[in-house]
């Protein structure tokens, strides 16, 4: 039960009381800005969601009454370059990227207890779901005991990691974990924790009532856009600041309109129209744009249809994807069980602020618009490398012939002619025959982006259940899988009595949760692998997926395709790609008849029947009622005792991170930064893959050498994601990228630095440990865009690790630039037109740098750079923490810092 809380400030007057069907709740009215002289009928849907959030939140410090007028004020031919906070309602964890989180939470508790404060009033201030759903893998395939037999590898490969997030369960408050095999997370949100309008308890008895909205640590977070819901994916350190209850800083976003209209063709699916947005997106260039859809087309569009193309808004590039909330959502929030209370709360409230779209509803003003009749759309698959390219699906045979000569790169593969008759033979000790290129060895119906659409779902049971019904069949060489984003998905298709024939043609499930999609697609069956390398051959993936980027789905297979999940069946069946599926037959009947693929296509009319026949709230309230004790097996689990975590030294899994092991209850002064030493020179657009650790653990890097003198065997070793909890691990693996370029070690790749007293060449980890050891503090020079790519929070943790205390750059992705100060680390960069090669730096040079308490945002600071001669080189260098509070945060030694002396100030005052 959340605690009431006092009213925050309200300097504009804009709090009063309104009807919600079930009594009395307070809101901050938009139209209280309108009476000042703000339009705010022409603001996009999405603005007004975020000028609701600082209007309720203005305090005079953290939001001012400037962000809130300059919001308001928004103007969509060019918004203002000034950042605005944002407070979300909550925050969505999954369980790779919300095990450091949470490893953070149960570190600050420590910390708490010995700066000798009360540990239990460390929890998040906003309801944090985390849903387990990355761990699970598709080792078997193929049987009706696939799932059971999956979730106990996933039990056992995770069991350090989900001992401590059953702790946390029942040591937090506010946190909430859905257990292993429940469902993906984006689907979870969507069908169960979203309530479109929130309420909290306050000090007068009253509820308080606000829009829903959330960040997450999963860049599809932007699936609940489509409920209507504004929220998106960020990286940890930004949603740990979330949770404990402090502002996101975000530039002001550019609103690009979208209008739809028409309704789709027979043929055509939810999966068709969302690759051709994304298509016309990419094409656009809505990179950290908002996208907002609008338009006649959305009366004839279901909240999962627009939950489909709101999930790929980081393929189409955007920062979300947004539908307003409408008569559809009120529709939906009822299928899927949501009280009648909920329902009109969530109508009452946006009727009153002016949040709920209907067809009358006046256009916002957009920075631009597109526009798309949905009776255009066309069937169609993407890939064979990349969401955005599109190609209908008669286009695909020849395209994939294509692909095959073009140069090696997003949509070619280098091959020569000669190669196309290549073949390898697929030996299972009862059938042989040769595989070709463009041969189907992955069928997988996956992913959040469509297994939470009952069209797309029960299509492709339908079309299962006429190719059975017409004898087809899929070869044994294709590894298909079924993996439901909700166990609802299973109740609809065994109540239409459609999963016997998906399980019949090897699509079984085998698992809740994230697999092919995020290349969880476990090993190919030794006769495949067998065959492809032996004719070196470009095989194809088919999945209902998001991503198919190049070494996602599977390392052996190069050419995979995004489809929908009837096409994924169609595809498994035909057994290539190398297919018109619109005139060529699939296959053939038990008589020897051709059978082609519109001949066990289902009509709308079908699909539209059988979703009215077998799609049940009451599945929903089966499904989720008690759904975080639901699983017997994370049931029995162990839970550590204690409300602090009793942190295990032998854990190679979960570690305490040393950030607050020397904390002080004071502020600490501000000091320079003397004689540091450069530990990375990097080049142009370093991203932070480059600088976080991701994918495989080398066993000859540090952090392998580190394991196995644990005596983890380097089968054992798993991922950098799922070692996210030790700090031991992840700083090894920090600027280890095998790709990394550092200008100190000319011609050479991967983390190796030159330790410059003794000019030995050495790994980055263990040139760091020798200048931690020697006292001397580290810098690390760049290029442009420094820190690009994903925000990753390792990318910021591991480098005030090493021992990093400033970078000098001459530009920074927003995010990682972020993500830096709220770690600690002094985010510097040079003056436009200078940079290392312009002022003759080649990182040998030791720099300070002084800074004091009297640092102030985007102050010029005055660098000396020393050379090994006694040279100095003066330069000029921005500060670029760029607003009062995020010097604070550097002040502090971090956001996390900060946010723990404010936790104990109020512990000691209350004692």
């Amino acid at each position: 039960m959340t605690a009431p809380r006092p009213l925050t400030n309200d300097p504009f007057g804009a709090r009063d009381t309104f009807d919600t069907g079930s009594g009395n709740a307070y809101l901050y009215r938009l139209q209280t800005l309108a009476d000042e002289g703000f339009d705010i009928d022409r603001l996009p849907f999405s603005i007004r969601i975020l000028l609701e959030a600082l209007l309720r939140e203005c305090d005079g410090e953290m939001i001012t009454t400037d962000d809130v007028r300059r919001l308001a004020g928004y103007d969509p031919s060019g918004p203002d370059e000034a950042e605005i906070p944002f407070v979300p309602s909550r925050v969505l964890l999954q369980d790779f990227t919300g095990v450091p989180a949470v490893v953070d939470l149960a570190a600050l508790r420590s910390a708490m207890e010995r700066l000798g404060g009360d540990p239990n009033e460390i929890n998040p201030q906003v309801p944090v779901h985390l849903i387990i759903d990355h761990s699970v893998q598709v080792d078997h395939f193929g049987t009706t005991e696939a799932v059971k037999l999956n979730s106990e590898l996933e039990f056992k490969r995770n069991r350090e990691r989900y001992e401590f997030l059953r702790w946390g369960q029942q040591a937090f408050e506010n946190f909430h974990v859905v257990p292993p095999a429940s469902g993906i997370c984006h689907q979870v949100n969507l069908e169960y924790v979203a309530r479109g309008v929130w309420t909290r308890p306050t000090d007068t008895g009253i509820d308080l009532a606000y829009p829903d909205s959330l960040v997450g640590t999963d860049s599809h977070t932007t699936m609940i856009n489509g409920l209507g819901v504004l929220g998106w994916g960020v990286g940890g350190i930004e949603a740990e600041a979330a949770m404990l209850g402090q502002p996101i800083y975000m530039l002001m976003p550019e609103v690009v309109g979208f209008e739809l209209t028409g309704e789709l063709a027979e043929g055509a699916t939810a999966t068709d129209l969302v690759l051709t947005v994304t298509q016309m997106l990419r094409e656009y260039g809505v990179v950290s744009k908002f996208v907002e859809f609008y338009g006649s087309g959305l009366q004839n569009m279901t909240v999962p249809d627009r939950a489909t193309i709101a999930n790929m808004a980081p393929e189409y590039g955007a920062t979300m994807g947004f539908f307003p909330i409408d008569d559809e959502t009120l529709d939906y929030m009822r299928r899927t069980n949501r009280s009648e209370e909920q329902v009109q709360l969530v109508e009452r409230y946006c009727k009153e602020q002016g949040l709920f779209h209907t067809p009358e509803t006046k256009t916002p003003d957009f920075v631009d618009t597109l526009q798309l009749d949905l009776g255009e759309v066309t069937p169609s698959v993407a890939g064979p490398k990349r969401p955005q390219d599109r190609i209908t699906v008669p286009e695909l045979p020849e395209e994939f012939k294509e692909s095959l000569t073009r140069e090696a790169g997003p949509i070619g593969f280098g091959r020569d002619e000669s190669t196309f008759g290549s073949t390898g033979t697929y030996d299972n000790g009862e059938e042989q025959y040769d595989l070709e290129h463009g041969d189907v060895v992955i069928a997988a119906i996956t992913s959040c982006t469509n297994t939470s659409n009952p069209s797309v779902m029960l299509g492709a049971g339908l079309l299962a259940k006429k190719a059975v019904e017409k004898g087809l069949t899929v070869q044994p060489h294709i590894k298909t899988s079924l993996a439901p984003g909700s166990k609802v998905v299973t109740d609809y298709l065994v109540e239409g009595d459609l999963l016997p024939s998906l399980e019949k043609l090897g699509f079984s499930t085998v698992g809740y949760g994230c697999t092919t999609c995020i290349g969880n697609s476990g090993p190919l069956p030794d006769p495949v692998e067998k065959a492809i390398k032996e004719g070196d051959l470009i095989v194809s993936g088919v999945l209902s997926g998001n991503r198919n980027f190049e070494g996602r789905i599977h390392s052996l297979v190069q050419a995979n395709y995004l489809a929908s999940p009837p096409l994924v069946v169609a595809y498994a069946l035909a057994g290539t790609v190398d297919i018109d599926l619109a005139n060529e037959p699939i296959g053939t009947d038990k008589d020897g008849n051709d059978v082609y693929l519109e001949d066990i296509w289902p009509s709308a009319d079908e699909i539209k029947q059988m979703i009215e026949e077998v799609v049940k709230p009451e599945f929903y309230r089966d499904e989720y009622d008690g759904i975080e004790e639901s699983n017997e097996t994370w049931n029995n689990i162990k839970i550590p005792e204690g409300s602090v975590y009793a942190w295990d030294e032998d854990s190679t899994y979960i570690q305490e991170p040393p950030f607050f092991m020397d904390i002080t209850p004071e502020t600490p002064a501000i000091k320079p930064v003397k004689g540091a030493r450069v530990l990375v020179k990097a080049g142009e657009s370093t991203t932070t893959d480059h600088i976080s650790p991701a994918g495989s653990i080398p066993e000859d890097y540090p952090a392998g050498k580190y394991l196995k003198e644990r005596g983890v065997k380097p089968y054992q070793f798993n991922s950098y994601g799922a070692r996210r909890g030790n700090h031991e691990v992840m700083m090894r693996g920090t600027f280890a990228n095998i790709r990394i370029k550092n200008q100190l070690v000319p011609g050479t790749e991967g983390g190796v630095t030159k330790y410059l007293p003794t000019g030995e060449t050495t790994t980055v980890f263990d040139a760091a440990m020798k200048y931690i050891e020697n006292g001397t503090p580290l810098v690390v020079l760049g290029g442009k865009d420094y820190g690009m790519g994903s925000s990753r929070d390792w990318a910021a943790k591991g480098t005030i690790l090493l021992g990093v205390k400033a970078t000098i750059v001459k530009s920074y992705e927003r995010i990682h630039r972020s993500n830096l100060i709220g770690m600690g680390v002094l985010p510097l960069q040079f003056q436009e037109g200078e940079g290392p090669e312009a002022l003759g730096l080649d990182g040998t040079e030791t720099f300070d740098i002084p800074v004091d308490d009297s640092l102030q945002p985007g102050q010029e600071i005055e660098v000396t750079a020393t050379k090994e001669d006694g040279t100095e080189i003066t330069f000029t260098a921005i500060n670029r923490c760029d607003t009062p509070v995020e010097v604070e945060y550097y002040r502090h030694g971090g956001i996390l810092h900060y946010v723990l002396r404010n936790f104990l100030n109020q512990s000691m005052a209350m004692a």
